[in-house]
């Protein structure tokens, strides 16, 4: 039934009442997972946002683009996200991969394909950080029927016949049916729950920035295998691009502290001059690289999406798209299990949210492990085993092909809601 609750941006009271639905964690995933959530069932279950930013805060400004996918772009088009921020992103209409030293002075092609998918629309979309997390946040904002509650830092999660409680740092308590955790790769309410998780440090760390170049990009996303790891030159609108480049830590620390023109000296060198004079547009970012995977994604009266599920290497780029398959997925199972008369927390939806999801979750993580073991080195033997093997699908139309879906996230069992399809 429609909750009589009334709509709170900035609710600062403990919870007594209980809930249908408690999202902790207010970032792409958890937004995402509300706001459709709240579209799909119109009403008929109270769904609660837990935010640990204070109500009026404002993201850091922040160098990050996304590759968002074709599904991924469904997705937002869904919440009523995509039409306000599609006019300011990138379509990719080509990717070009290479394999080189850094000292090299020029960089062969070895892989190179169009990044349309069989509707003539391009498999990704390049989206600049700021501009999802406002516009998420936006719509948020102007969505009705849907509770928010700021400043809740979750410090445990408890689950009971009846309920599952969330405590926050400041001593207020939330009680629902079902908790969706995505509080990122550092998860108060997964260690609580007793999941176990997996992973490692690389020993590398990811920097990011935006520059301005002189020659136009014509759209095309570039990707430079170099020794110490990938450097990415993602298109922006306009001569821009931002650049996503993996170092090991030590390095990167030693970059990061240069002044801007040493520090586009750094750039150019592995640019390779292809676009251009370059511009420094935004001071780099840097974070280091890890791999964190859960265990499992489902506890009693608990599921896990996005990083708080697992955190991958950013190789290539799926991170972000991979969060939004678990959206698409557990909404679509709690819509379906709430249409025929059960509860959000019903072991058997949760189970089937499992199935789902773990295959995908498991293989990609390793998947991307194993590229940047096998990309991320000097070897002579493994550069040239590498160059055959890029060689091998450039040749082939119908491995191309089959990248360009994966990538786009339409291969396997696709949520309706990442097929373009109401549920």
């Amino acid at each position: 039934m429609p909750s009589n609750r009334p709509t709170s941006q900035d609710n600062d009271h403990i919870m007594t009442k209980p809930t249908d639905i408690i999202v902790s964690g207010a970032s792409y995933t958890g937004t995402a997972l509300a706001l459709a959530l709240n579209k799909a069932l119109n009403g008929e279950l109270n769904i609660t946002l837990l935010d640990r930013a204070p109500a009026g805060s404002q993201p850091p400004p922040s160098p990050r683009s996304f590759a968002i996918s074709a599904a991924s772009r469904n997705l937002l088009d869904y919440i009523g996200v995509w039409q306000s921020i599609a006019a300011e992103t990138q379509p990719v209409s080509e990717i070009e991969i290479t394999d080189s030293p850094l000292e090299a002075g020029i960089r062969p092609v070895l892989l190179t394909y169009e990044n349309t998918i069989d509707t003539g629309e391009p498999a990704s979309h390049i989206v600049p950080d700021g501009l999802l997390a406002n516009a998420l946040k936006s719509t948020l904002a102007n969505t009705t029927g849907l509770e928010v509650v700021h400043g809740c830092q979750v410090e445990s999660f408890a689950d009971s016949e009846n309920s599952a409680l969330l405590t926050c740092s400041d001593g207020r308590s939330f009680e629902g049916d079902l908790i969706v955790a995505a509080e990122g790769r550092i998860s108060a309410t997964r260690e609580s729950a007793g999941i176990k998780s997996i992973g490692w440090d690389y020993g590398q760390s990811g920097i990011c920035t935006v520059v301005a170049h002189s020659k136009p990009h014509e759209g095309r996303a570039v990707q430079h295998f170099l020794p110490a790891g990938p450097f990415a030159i993602l298109p922006l609108p306009g001569n821009r691009s931002c650049i996503t480049w993996t170092e090991k830590t030590g390095e990167a620390k030693r970059i990061i502290g240069l002044g801007d023109n040493e520090f586009m000296e750094e750039v150019d060198k592995r640019f390779s001059g292809r676009l251009g004079e370059l511009t420094l547009e935004a001071r780099p970012a840097s974070w280091p690289l890890s791999l964190r995977l859960a265990r499992s994604l489902i506890a009693p009266r608990l599921a896990l999406i996005g990083d708080t599920a697992r955190g991958v290497h950013p190789i290539a780029g799926q991170g972000l798209n991979l969060g939004f398959r678990d959206v698409a997925a557990l909404c679509e199972v709690i819509v379906d299990n709430a249409r025929i008369g059960m509860a959000p927390s019903n072991p058997d939806g949760l189970a089937r949210y499992e199935r789902w999801r773990r295959f995908d979750s498991t293989v990609s993580s390793m998947a991307f492990d194993k590229l940047n073991t096998l990309f991320s080195n000097d070897s002579t033997l493994l550069r040239s085993m590498r160059e055959a093997g890029l060689g091998l699908i450039d040749r082939i139309p119908t491995a191309k092909s089959f990248l360009v879906r994966e990538a786009a996230g339409l291969t396997g069992e696709v949520p309706r809601l990442l097929r373009g399809e109401a549920i």
